[in-house]
């Protein structure tokens, strides 16, 4: 069975999903509302805030920092789930210890790296390992519901994760927090980047469920993936 997977996004008129203050004590209010088991991230998101904030760099130096937490079943918090093929992310210990997550879980592929992958063993890091050359989603949610109870899957991270959910038929809806503010600079990140993900054919039809604005003139939009577009 396959959780519920909402895409949560906050962009700007012309479509950044970066390079604009960005109204986030609205953003996760609002995402609160889906009291979801699990938000995924993809690598790409975490590297940016690592380049954001270079002290999540450093290496732990105790132990205690790898010990997953004791009561992490029965914690009401979500889970935080990385989607990292590649082996990219090495800041595990200071993810774990940010304040709304349970516990951390990481997915990856059987091209995965096998150093990265001891490396995560070596960390307590629980990790689902589905697809050859990329993570196959739709076997990881399938793995996040059957061995996590995951049934309900916000995500948190930038177009090409997003292209590839899309492109697989796992979305079930996109909500969007549009702003007034022209962000300007380069065309991306936006919300899918499809030539990034390697599927530049992709065109997703939405259907539109609820408009509201907002405080601050801050448009919110959801919609849900016509049934022609959902996988069987």
């Amino acid at each position: 069975m396959l959780p519920k997977v909402i895409l949560h996004t906050a962009v700007s008129l012309d479509g950044r999903i970066t390079g604009f203050p960005a109204d986030l004590e609205l953003y996760y209010g609002l995402a609160a509302q889906w009291n979801p088991d699990a938000i995924l991230f993809g690598s790409g998101t975490i590297l940016a805030a690592v380049r954001d904030n270079p002290a999540l760099e450093v290496p732990p130096e105790h132990e205690e920092m790898f010990t997953p937490p004791d009561d992490a079943e029965s914690d009401p918090r979500p889970l935080l789930v990385l989607a990292d093929s590649r082996g990219q992310v090495r800041c595990w210990d200071a993810i774990r210890k940010w304040p709304y997550m349970r516990d951390v879980l990481a997915l990856c592929s059987t091209t995965t790296p096998p150093e990265y992958l001891g490396y995560l063993a070596d960390s307590r890091i629980g990790t689902i390992v589905a697809g050859n050359d990329h993570i196959d989603m739709r076997a990881a949610l399938e793995a996040l519901n059957q061995k996590y109870g995951v049934k309900v899957l916000r995500v948190d991270s930038g177009g090409t994760l997003n292209s590839v959910l899309l492109h697989a038929g796992l979305v079930d809806e996109v909500s969007v927090l549009i702003h007034p503010f022209i962000a300007g600079g380069m065309a991306d990140p936006t919300l899918s980047d499809p030539l990034k993900a390697g599927i530049p054919e992709l065109q997703v039809p939405l259907t539109h469920q609820h408009t509201e604005v907002m405080q601050n003139g801050i448009v919110w939009s959801r919609y849900i993936l016509q049934k022609t577009q959902k996988c069987p």
